[in-house]
């Protein structure tokens, strides 16, 4: 029986626990299991770098509010990446991402693996000609983040996919902006979706996490063998607390949603803000598109400013936007991409311009943060 997003996202691998009937499944904070003799296992767990019921039950949490079979979760947003990454890609493989990503994915592709012999092409992945031309008899994978980061570019997913298909190569999603609450790219014809759980999922600023989603079964047992073997697991109370925030994530999400709209137009009807990166707003290029493939548009803008002077005085100015790396919590923050999230790609194709200022807005009453949004815009 299919449940909408909310029900699944409450109830999948949350079932009461049998011996107590606590609605809330116990934390398995346990690093090994006793074995009913020399491999006996009771339930499959024999040490919690391989497997534990709680980092299982987030796990199905996970595929299931992607749509998917298979969820993997992860230490952190990049432990997620590079896991998938060095299973899929070979000394010498190409990868495609786009120019406008989160730099440590930009980073950990361009220093990490390049140091092992993969390369990459940086393309605007909202221009299929641009994804078509930076394909390479050597791509293997094509990585879209779609909304991007910082500036808010929005990619056809169904047609990257379809690009993708045609060149034999995989297509991976960072749905981290979105969230699956918002935008499903598995049913859009993705292969792998990613998450850095540490945002939209978790929710609250208290956990770092990541997440692989996928439907292929050998593709998800081959991910499965380097989560294990390398080891960059979450642990026990970690996935508690995002398998909690994830209950929770269809409701928030609206909340974001609507505050950043308000932000969004409040901002762009300012005249000391020279452009707001919204796709929410109608003037966004990728408006028409995000309303087609997104149910909502997010907690999540950036906005320019006159110079880079002019950025840092406005995010050093906000008074309930705090000044913060990450994103994605009930709290609203404020980010210099130039100078904190982006400044491992200063100097590269993917550099993000200096007069950019990037907003996750929480869902504290929009009044108060239009407030101190004027207050930040007046200082400038």
């Amino acid at each position: 029986m299919s449940h909408g997003f909310d029900t699944t996202a409450i109830h999948a691998g949350q079932d009461f626990d049998p011996t107590t009937g606590a609605v809330i499944p116990p934390i398995y904070q346990t690093s090994t299991f006793v074995q009913d003799g020399i491999g006996g296992l009771r339930g499959g767990y024999e040490y919690s770098r391989g497997g534990n019921p709680t980092r299982t039950a987030l796990e199905t949490q996970l595929a299931a509010i992607e749509g998917a079979a298979h969820g993997l979760s992860f230490a952190s947003g990049l432990a997620a990446e590079d896991a998938l990454l060095r299973t899929v890609l070979a000394p010498g493989d190409h990868v495609v991402i786009g120019n406008d990503v989160y730099g440590g994915t930009h980073r950990l592709i361009r220093l990490i693996h390049g140091a092992w012999g993969i390369e990459h092409t940086t393309a605007d992945t909202s221009d299929a000609d641009a994804v078509r031309a930076a394909i390479r008899p050597e791509t293997k994978v094509l990585w879209v983040e779609t909304p991007s980061n910082p500036l808010m570019k929005v990619t056809d997913i169904a047609a990257a996919a379809a690009l993708a298909r045609e060149a034999g190569i995989l297509l991976v999603v960072d749905n981290t902006f979105a969230s699956p609450a918002l935008q499903q790219p598995i049913a859009l014809g993705a292969d792998v979706v990613v998450h850095s759980t540490t945002k939209y999922l978790g929710g609250h600023s208290d956990v770092v996490g990541g997440a692989v989603v996928l439907n292929d079964e050998e593709l998800a047992a081959k991910v499965r063998f380097t989560q294990f073997a390398a080891g960059a697991v979450s642990g026990p109370f970690d996935a508690f607390l995002t398998s909690r925030g994830i209950k929770t994530l269809g409701v928030r999400m609206q909340r974001h949603s609507s505050n950043a709209l308000e932000i969004a137009r409040r901002l762009d009807e300012h005249p000391a803000v020279v452009r707001v990166y919204y796709p929410g707003l109608e003037s966004h290029p990728g408006h028409e598109l995000a309303a087609r493939q997104m149910s909502g548009f997010g907690g999540m803008l950036s906005l320019e400013l006159a110079d880079g002077a002019a950025a840092r005085r406005f995010a050093e100015s906000t008074q309930l936007f705090q000044l913060a790396e990450s994103l994605g919590g009930v709290e609203s923050l404020v980010n210099h991409p130039w100078s904190m999230t982006h400044a491992s790609v200063r100097g590269t194709d993917a550099e993000v311009p200096e007069a950019i200022v990037r907003l996750s807005v929480g869902i504290e009453d929009a009044a108060d943060l239009l407030a101190d949004i004027d207050g930040a815009l007046a200082a400038v």
